[in-house]
């Protein structure tokens, strides 16, 4: 089976808390602030395997945790950090946020790592917050969440060589004997269902990954038939080879075919017609094929194409088609893109502050503050007085006072009430 799109969910562990602890040991019975930081959150990290091939795995599980970092201790100890999660997915797989469709990361590289979602940073413990004013801070801070998200998978073959054409035109064949590859073959529509591989060896050092990718039909770019599956995949390859039932044996136009198939590609993504593509005109054996040939040079080499006769059932011209593959191949520089959408996708800036009125209420908000708010221990002096002289320093008060806030009215911080004196 073959699966080359996978939504799931992954979730980064949240960071320990920090501990209220002090100090109490023989002859100090008085000491100061003891309380460690919380550990942080296990992340999930995505990791580009050679070894796997499909998505499969994560068909059958949709949701990834990481773990929690613990608590801090006592005498200032630390608390363990979270396990991170790493996930293997394929090499050529486009990593893109759910919710926007952007691209996050495209993992092409043998071992690429990608920190997907990011652990929650562990809390600090009271013994962070003594100061030479505030010796003996009764309060520490939690730990704040890990990223949760949902991501989607979309794998995309990273082959050199795509074959492509109509379904049947013996492009399977073709790539069983250039490469080693053993595919699937019979004589019905839509035998390969799912992209095969093949290495075809040149010479001594000189070699080539080819793709037949499974058969185009009218339609293709708009999902029809197997059609975006795997048009997706044509777009990292550096050239093309197009296969041609020269013969008409299924009475089809071979020259139609062409323009049909090229069409097709140019629909789903106009780049895709600037890749270099020669011709192999296929079922030379056939009756007809000599004419059928004819027509197709006549009018697609003087447009600059290329056109190879060759017979998958007595290998007639295949020798030369693996030649001329391979010199196309290494004079085509390679210009490698993803085709997709820009990568657009930008982290949530995490200390955003949003201070607003809005009707008579002033409001403010933003993750910094919900965290601050989270950390505050409001029956505690000193863990009072950090909040306010955090506030301050983030420009908050400089804001609200602009926005024509007056002592004693309301404010509203991150959906508590407060009173505002300045």
């Amino acid at each position: 089976m073959f699966i080359d799109v996978a939504k799931i969910q992954v979730k980064a562990g949240k960071g320990g808390d920090g501990v209220v602890a002090w100090r109490r040991e023989k002859y100090e019975p008085s000491g100061g602030p003891y309380g460690g930081d919380g550990g942080n959150g296990g992340s999930i990290i995505l990791k580009a395997d050679e070894g796997i091939r499909t998505l499969m795995d994560f068909r059958y599980k949709r949701v990834y945790k990481g773990e929690n970092g613990e608590d801090g201790r006592t005498k200032k100890q630390f608390g363990k950090a979270g396990k991170d999660i790493i996930l293997r997915v394929p090499v050529g797989t486009l990593i893109k946020d759910a919710d926007t469709g952007g691209v996050i990361v495209d993992l092409k590289e043998k071992d690429q790592l990608a920190v997907i979602a990011k652990g929650g940073r562990g809390g600090r413990g009271n013994a962070k917050f003594a100061t030479a004013t505030r010796q003996a801070p009764g309060f520490a801070e939690p730990g704040t969440k890990g990223q949760d998200r949902n991501i989607i998978l979309e794998l995309k073959l990273l082959a050199d060589v795509g074959l492509i054409g109509f379904p049947n035109v013996g492009k399977s064949t073709v790539l069983s004997i250039l490469s080693a590859a053993k595919p699937k073959i019979a004589n019905y529509h839509f035998t390969t269902l799912k992209p095969n591989l093949g290495v075809v060896r040149v010479g001594e050092e000189k070699s080539f990954v080819i793709a037949d990718i499974p058969g185009l039909i009218e339609g293709a770019h708009e999902g029809a038939g197997l059609g975006h599956e795997f048009l997706r995949h044509i777009e990292r390859t550096r050239i093309l080879v197009h296969v041609l039932d020269i013969s008409g044996s299924e009475h089809r136009d071979p020259l139609e075919d062409f323009y049909k198939i090229n069409s097709e590609l140019g629909q789903y993504n106009e780049k895709l017609k600037d890749k270099p593509q020669l011709i192999a005109a296929n079922k030379m054996d056939i009756e007809g094929a000599e004419e059928g040939l004819r027509k197709v040079k006549e009018e697609l080499e003087q447009k600059g194409y290329k056109v190879y006769p060759v017979s998958a059932a007595t290998m007639e011209g295949i020798e030369q088609l693996k030649y001329a593959i391979w010199d196309l191949l290494i004079n085509t520089e390679l210009n490698y893109e993803t085709y997709d959408e820009e990568f657009v996708y930008v982290e949530k800036e995490e200390e955003q502050i949003i201070v607003r009125k809005e009707n008579e209420d002033y409001i403010v908000e933003g993750p910094f503050i919900e965290r601050l708010l989270n950390a505050t221990y409001f029956d505690n002096v000193d863990s009072l007085r950090y909040f306010q002289e955090a506030l301050r320093k983030r420009g908050v008060v400089d804001q609200l006072i602009e926005l024509g806030i007056e002592e004693n009215d309301p404010v509203f911080i991150c959906g508590y009430e407060f009173e505002f004196f300045d």
